[in-house]
């Protein structure tokens, strides 16, 4: 028998059962479960962010995502799947294009390599992570399309993405998948694709699937676990389930590509939604300057600090990606025109250690071991490091503007992107009204934040006030230090101060830096001045390379 009919029908997956209906037999690949115990277990969990009311999802019946593709899937023999695993697992782009060109294997296997492990882990509820939360039922397809158009020779020049399986997370407007944000108030909406969707289609990119995310991108409520959403349950981190934080709010995008579910993921981040998931998940986040890459399309929560990027388990990897999403946009007042041709070959070009100046926070080498070790090597490989301690800076007005931010932007998304028809809400307010229908179901944890946006005063002119204070303030903090040293960049842990680079709208990239001493991962970040995304991934690929930490979680290397 097939071994992955096997593994998913009488082994790993004890539930699976078979149902006869009058038409056809039909598999049952899943079946629900109590968590009961499992909650149980975290109550008193010293992270108060893991504290579970619920694990899996009352609203996504799994065989629905996974049933459609099920037999093209089956057909992948467990012989083969290990024969592609070490080709495909923990591989660059740039090494696996180089297989499907020696005819090692071709696009449509690569896929199938995938959906494979998300269907062996994700079926399993002893495994899964609760992360893919739809899959594109067009992508085998549409994989065996790129196969053809290589065997015809017609790629010449094509971009390094071409072929690669890319998840989304469900705040990325994606034909053909509905995007929910998490949210119950989005469960049928349909939309066309994102800009950054177009461009990555354009390029050549198969997308693969939806990932979860902490709903409303983390602007539900506090406290609140990272990684919940009505629609797909809780998010659980692959290095240690239930134990870990996933980080948030991007948490699928970071759990499926620690767990290898796809070549890569793309994020959003508001402030830290890249740089927390990716850090917690050791890979390698993104998190550009605000008119870099597009977000038209995106469910958002503030126009003034929202954007997308890229989520790897390497740095060349993560340039590919970058590359991939960057084109003007004329519909985003904020995209820029210019082109930074640099960004696609920054992973393979590292920046010489003598050549570097770093900023390193004096308050984290004090606080943090693993940084401050890795400070240290960093200076005997010939880095220049500049200790020194930012201002004090107080935010205020950050929350306020995040706040009448999305009571405009939710709105303006909804009545460009949404169909009346399948999304009913039209402002915060109704989002609200409808949670409170059914606030077991629809909100759980409650939802505070939305509802302060509905109790904030803060006028049109205090808003523009706040911005251009915020603005002043993140790049001071940051200034002082990087323009009197001239510094590279200034070097952070995961996204302790992303909330700076937020307001100052300057990019920063997280490379896995070690692990904790309970097996917690942890990143150094990068931050840089705007524009500076492909000096970023030249000293992020000079530190990968040379340190070489990224760990596959142990329960997910077969």
């Amino acid at each position: 028998m097939n071994k992955l009919i096997l593994l998913l029908c009488c082994i790993t997956f004890s539930s699976c059962i078979e149902q006869l209906t009058t038409e056809k037999k039909v598999i049952t690949l899943w079946k629900a479960y109590s968590d009961s115990i499992e909650v149980a277990a975290n109550k008193d969990h010293e992270n108060i962010r893991m504290r579970y009311r619920l694990i899996q999802s009352k609203i996504l019946d799994k065989n629905a995502v996974f049933r459609p593709l099920y037999d093209e899937v089956s057909k992948l023999s467990e012989a083969e799947y290990q024969a592609l695993k070490p080709l495909i697992l923990e591989q660059n782009i740039n090494t696996i294009q180089s297989y499907v060109a020696k005819g090692y294997f071709s696009y449509e296997k690569l896929v199938l390599f995938y959906l494979y492990r998300i269907y062996k882990y994700e079926l399993d509820n002893e495994t899964t992570l609760n992360t893919v939360i739809a899959l594109n039922i067009k992508v085998i397809e549409e994989a065996k399309k790129a196969d053809n158009a290589l065997a015809n020779g017609s790629l010449k020049g094509k971009h390094p993405i071409y072929g690669m399986p890319i998840l989304l997370k469900d705040n990325i407007n994606t034909a053909g998948m509905k995007t929910t944000a998490g949210a119950l108030a989005f469960v049928a909406n349909e939309v066309d694709d994102a800009f950054i969707v177009e461009r990555l289609k354009a390029n050549g990119a198969l997308i693969l699937g939806k990932v979860n995310l902490s709903e409303w991108a983390y602007y539900l409520t506090r406290p609140c676990p990272t990684g919940y959403s009505a629609i797909g349950g809780q998010t659980l981190n692959p290095y240690g389930r239930r134990i870990f934080d996933t980080g948030g709010s991007s948490s699928g995008s970071g759990t499926s590509i620690a767990a290898s579910y796809a070549v890569a993921a793309v994020g959003t981040e508001t402030s830290g939604s890249i740089l927390s998931p990716s850090s917690h998940n050791s890979i390698v986040g993104l998190k550009p300057t605000i008119g870099l890459l597009s977000r038209t399309g995106i469910v958002p929560i503030s126009s003034t600090f929202d954007t997308p990027g890229p989520m790897t388990r390497n740095v060349i990897d993560n340039a590919i990606v970058l590359s991939a999403m960057t084109g003007h946009d004329a519909s985003d007042v904020k995209s820029i025109e210019d082109h930074f041709p640099a960004i696609i070959s920054a992973g393979l070009d590292p920046e010489p250690f003598k050549n570097m100046r770093l900023g390193a926070i004096k308050s984290l080498l004090e606080s943090d071991s693993i940084y401050k070790k890795t400070i240290k090597k960093l200076k005997m490989l010939g880095a220049e490091i500049i200790e020194f301690e930012p201002p004090k800076t107080n935010l205020v007005g950050f929350s306020n503007v995040l706040n009448m931010d999305m009571r405009s932007d939710l709105p303006a998304y909804i009545m460009a992107h949404t169909k009346p028809e399948k999304v009913k809400v039209q402002s915060v307010a109704d989002v609200v009204a409808f949670n409170l229908e059914d606030p077991l179901l629809r909100m759980p944890y409650g939802q505070n934040l939305l509802e302060g946006i509905l109790n904030d005063t803060t006028s049109i002119e205090a808003l523009e006030t706040m911005k251009s204070d915020l603005e002043r303030k993140g790049r001071n903090f940051f200034d002082l230090a990087m323009d009197a040293f001239k510094l590279d960049a200034v070097l952070s842990i995961n996204n302790d101060h992303a909330s700076y680079a937020a307001v100052a709208k300057y990019p920063a990239l997280t490379v896995p830096m070690g692990y904790k001493p309970s097996g917690d991962p942890i990143g150094l970040t990068f931050i840089g001045k705007p524009f500076k995304e492909a000096d970023l991934l030249r000293l992020g690929a000079a530190f990968e390379n040379k340190f070489k930490l990224r760990r596959t979680p142990k329960n997910y290397q077969n």
